[in-house]
């Protein structure tokens, strides 16, 4: 059975119902509502937070809205969200702040990558996104058929540097833009210079101080720790 196939397999099994196994595999929650999920936006905890949900539009390896993205909205778990506005009010002292990409994720959005990364026929966002990397080789160490962010307490973002009245805010060199398919997005990548080193270090500071934790292949992705909700993932549309 290939890499596809398989992925397709644990999600349908996952969207029809499938409880929680020995092995780890997440239970889908029976919720149709954020509030049921207890999922809340971040907006409500922090007003200013900048925020550029790529999967609500087309700027993102899809290359097109991601099912399950109506709005672009920042929806977490309660205990996350108080978190990172913890982080977002603390930063603003430095004149920084933070800008997401994306929050909680549907379990129908993590499906709808998976039929892309199984489409090897659609290249059209290799040269932003995975230039250095055959598209059959996303699914798996890149795209699983499960995601963290499902969970409700996974956040991607960057750091902005504000000026001394905290406007005209430009997000840090990182070294890569967000969904980069490559070693260069590993956290502590060889590849990247001291400064966006010291950048990505910032940002590791700032989230490790409130609980959260780095994907070491992802710069921009942290998780809050103990998650809230470790067994069960949602499927309810960010809207």
């Amino acid at each position: 059975m290939n890499s596809a196939l398989r992925s397709i397999l644990v999600l349908s099994a996952l969207l029809l119902g499938t409880q929680a196994k020995a092995d780890g595999t997440p239970a889908l929650s029976s919720a149709k509502t954020a509030d049921q999920a207890g999922l809340v936006d971040i907006r409500s905890l922090a007003p200013d937070i900048a925020e550029d949900i790529k999967y609500a539009g087309s700027d993102n390896f899809v290359g097109r809205p991601v099912d399950g993205y109506l709005a672009p909205k920042c929806f977490l778990l309660k205990p996350a969200a108080e978190a990172l506005a913890r982080v977002e009010r603390d930063l603003h002292a430095q004149h920084r702040g933070l800008l997401i990409f994306d929050c909680y994720r549907p379990a129908r959005a993590v499906a709808h990558f998976v039929r892309w990364a199984g489409d090897l026929a659609d290249q059209r966002t290799k040269p932003k996104h995975y230039p250095t990397l055959d598209k059959s080789a996303l699914l798996g160490d890149y795209i699983a058929p499960v995601s963290g962010h499902s969970r409700g307490a996974t956040i991607d973002l960057t750091m902005t540097q504000c000026d001394a009245h905290d406007a005209h805010c430009k997000p840090l060199d990182m070294g890569t833009s967000f969904d980069y398919f490559g070693t260069l997005a590993n956290t502590e990548s060889p590849q990247a210079t001291p400064t966006q080193h010291a950048h990505r270090e910032l940002l590791r500071a700032a989230m490790e101080r409130e609980g959260f934790r780095n994907y070491a292949m992802e710069w921009w992705h942290y998780t809050l720790t103990p998650e809230p909700t470790p067994d069960t993932i949602y499927d309810v549309p960010v809207q």
